[in-house]
């Protein structure tokens, strides 16, 4: 019998334990894929946050993401964020549609989900739990992971809240 050592027992399980984390970042509601939902730290004192993901549809019929709800905030707010010259302008939508054979990204700069009256500020390493409502499809449970900011705009979407 062949004895492996115990660093390489250790690698090994924290390999197959980061590949589950990776894997459990998407989620499968029907024809709707939910891929790698995530949010960004707040600054201090912030009373919102954003929430970022894409989904795919694989199906003929066209959805629609009609509301999202999470215990982190008193509410959810599907936005919509667009530049007018120098300033970045929010607007509440009522939904956003997700075209059949197609995939919508919530990313900085775009769509998201504002998270508006939060429980507690969102610090990197957080999981933040949402259901998510289609139209067509119902409601689904994630887990959007809280991760440090990749050079661009930490807290962008918080701060520009403020900006309406």
């Amino acid at each position: 019998m062949t004895r492996i050592p115990p660093l390489s027992r250790w690698l090994v399980s924290a390999f197959f334990a980061l590949a589950s984390i990776a894997v459990a970042s998407d989620y499968t509601l029907k024809d709707l894929r939910i891929e790698h939902p995530y949010a960004l730290p707040t600054p201090p004192g912030a009373r919102t946050g954003a929430a970022y993901f894409s989904v795919r549809n694989a199906g003929r019929v066209p959805d629609r993401l009609v509301a999202a709800t999470s215990p982190a905030a008193r509410s959810v707010e599907l936005h919509s964020m667009t530049m007018e010259g120098n300033l970045m302008k929010m607007r509440a939508v009522t939904g956003i549609d997700i075209p059949a054979g197609g995939s919508v990204s919530l990313a900085g700069g775009g769509y998201h989900a504002m998270l508006v009256d939060l429980v507690k500020p969102l610090h990197a390493g957080d999981r933040v739990p949402l259901t998510l409502t289609f139209e067509k499809a119902g409601k689904i449970d994630v887990v959007a992971s809280v991760e440090a900011a990749s050079g661009t705009g930490q807290g962008e979407a918080s701060r520009a809240h403020q900006v309406h």
